[in-house]
């Protein structure tokens, strides 16, 4: 969409349901970095990779040693691997291109989400976070998992980890955590309403950040740009916080910080360095119905926040913008709300219901014919025009044209290309992938197959029926290589002999007068000089006059004689 276009006034947020995606019974689903690939996982633990643009099906991915639902589904930076977690406690990476699977790691306990470590292009570390457990960090190239911790005791100095591995609160079945932008660092939601910053490389807590209401954290994450980070508590209220530390040096500055504040003992200085780390910003929740937030997450450029309704029976979406006022309630059909994405970098909202059907919410665009001409006026009705007195006078063309300021000998670039802002920080060592090459489907194969046939039999399908050959008047077959004059006679006596042996008519030698006349119908149509049949075929009328010539006469038993 062409931004230059689009009237300002009108919020850049989705307000209608423009399409609809169909492929079994899809879970969750994940746009690549660009937007330009979605990655659904299935029920059946199928992964389907869609082409957003032509809203196509580009790849299919399916283990057959793995048929549990997919949990989460997660894109490398590179876009070229996927990762996938199934019920099966089962973490799977993908080649999208080839559709291999690239590596299989067993977990203790079903994963519910994990991600892949943004720092690096091949996917060789992740974030698991596994039902009523402790985040794990693992190495995808030796299966080795590496615990977080969730808490801090008095004199722990940021190094416990839970008791007998699982969270202190059984009622949270999870206990999310999420990288920043750079993943240098790794942010747990604990269940007792906390937010730890964690070194997982010396697997230490560096900070701490009290939550109001002290509940439990549901969702985490960050925003695209690093700047802001959003939870989603089960006090019914969806928090973000700007991240104060710096998007790569953030140890660095944790340890400056750290120094400055030795005097206090260790609990209270983790909360005063979370202080200095995350600032609540704003909170978003609805007053008035006060529902359940299945999921949240914020929109590509960070402007607009949204939450799912975790209500049953209802599809709802709210969307606030960063100030904290509400501006739009989308309400799609009588389904439970699943999960949800915002295009990266358009205004477009992808949700996934619990029949399985994932939605596509778009902006509903208003034509705007100002923006392609600032002195247009739009009008709602008709006015009368009065035309001005000088309107229409004759002016010198010297006074019409004004001299531009415009350098016409200087060059035009038309080959730079302008460096997005939203992927300015792009510094991968690999190409990207955007699109993926179109793949034919095997269903329109095998319906080629049963319907076309090879050529020898659509051939014998084209002549059939053709009475001119030598076989014709046996089963039907021949070819027919005359004009389309005497094609249309050679018709209908086929008409007349077509029922074979069960009719046969009699045909009788026709006069001369009669073959005159054929051959002038036959010769009106026909301006070619190259000599047609049907002056050949008048010779032989003028031989059968001369010559006395024979001519072939049909008996009653569809045999030739001459006479």
């Amino acid at each position: 969409m062409n931004a230059a276009i689009i009237d300002p006034l009108q919020g850049d947020f989705p307000e209608v349901i423009e399409e609809y995606l169909e492929y079994g019974i899809m879970k969750c689903i994940a746009f690549n970095r660009r937007g330009t690939l979605l990655a659904a996982g299935c029920s059946d633990g199928t992964c389907v990779i869609w082409d957003f643009e032509t809203r196509g099906i580009a790849k299919e991915l399916r283990d057959k040693d793995c048929v549990s639902a997919i949990t989460s589904i997660c894109w490398s930076k590179s876009g070229h691997y996927v990762l996938v977690s199934a019920a099966d406690k089962s973490l799977i990476v993908w080649n999208v291109l080839t559709g291999e699977k690239v590596t299989q790691t067993a977990m203790e306990k079903t994963p519910l989400y994990a991600r892949l470590y943004p720092g690096s292009c091949t996917p060789a570390l992740c974030l698991a976070c596994s039902v009523y457990s402790a985040p794990v960090m693992v190495d995808l190239n030796s299966g080795k998992a590496t615990m977080l911790p969730v808490s801090v005791s008095e004199g722990a100095n940021g190094h416990n980890l839970p008791s007998r591995n699982k969270i202190s609160d059984d009622t949270a079945p999870l206990t999310p955590a999420c990288f920043n932008k750079h993943g240098n660092l790794v942010y747990v939601g604990s269940s007792k309403g906390e937010i730890l910053i964690v070194d997982y490389m010396n697997v230490q807590v560096r900070a701490i950040i009290p939550v109001a209401g002290n509940a439990a954290i549901k969702n985490i994450s960050f925003s695209r740009n690093g700047q802001y980070l959003l939870t989603n508590s089960n006090d019914r209220t969806i928090r973000v916080f700007e991240n104060s530390l710096p998007l790569k040096d953030g140890l660095k500055t944790l340890d400056e910080i750290g120094n400055s504040l030795n005097e206090l003992s260790d609990v209270e200085k983790l909360k005063a360095i979370g202080s200095r780390c995350l600032v609540l910003f704003r909170e978003f929740h609805d007053s008035i119905t006060k529902i359940h937030w299945k999921a949240s997450c914020f929109s590509g450029d960070a402007e607009w926040v949204i939450g799912g309704s975790a209500s049953k029976g209802e599809h709802k979406i709210y969307i606030w913008d960063r100030a904290g006022h509400l501006v739009k309630i989308l309400e799609g059909p009588k389904e439970a709300l699943v999960d949800l994405a915002w295009h990266p970098i358009r205004p477009i909202v992808v949700s996934v219901s619990w029949t399985g059907l994932v939605y596509i919410w778009a902006k509903d665009y208003t034509e705007n014919w100002s923006e392609f001409a600032p002195d247009f006026k739009e009008l709602e009705e008709n006015e009368e025009y009065v035309e001005r007195e000088d309107e229409f006078d004759i002016v010198p063309e010297s006074e019409k044209v004004r001299e531009l300021d415009i350098n016409e000998d200087e060059e035009v670039d038309i080959l730079s290309v302008d460096k997005d802002s939203t992927f300015s920080d792009s510094d991968m060592s690999q190409e990207e992938l955007k699109f993926l090459p179109p793949c034919p489907s095997p269903d329109m194969i095998e319906q080629q197959d049963k319907f076309g046939g090879d050529s020898s039999t659509s051939a014998d399908r084209k002549n059939l029926g053709s009475p001119l050959s030598a076989e014709g008047g046996q089963n039907g077959l021949g070819e027919n290589h005359l004009p389309n004059g005497l094609e249309a006679v050679a018709n209908s006596v086929a008409g007349d002999a077509g029922d074979g042996e069960t009719r046969l008519k009699r045909k009788r030698k026709p006069s001369e007068k009669g073959l005159e006349l054929q051959v002038e119908k036959v010769k009106k149509p026909g301006k070619k000089n190259v000599k047609s049949p049907a002056q050949s075929l008048k010779l032989q009328s003028s031989s059968v006059v001369n010559d006395d010539a024979r001519m072939p006469v049909v008996q009653d038993d569809g045999s030739d004689y001459y006479q």
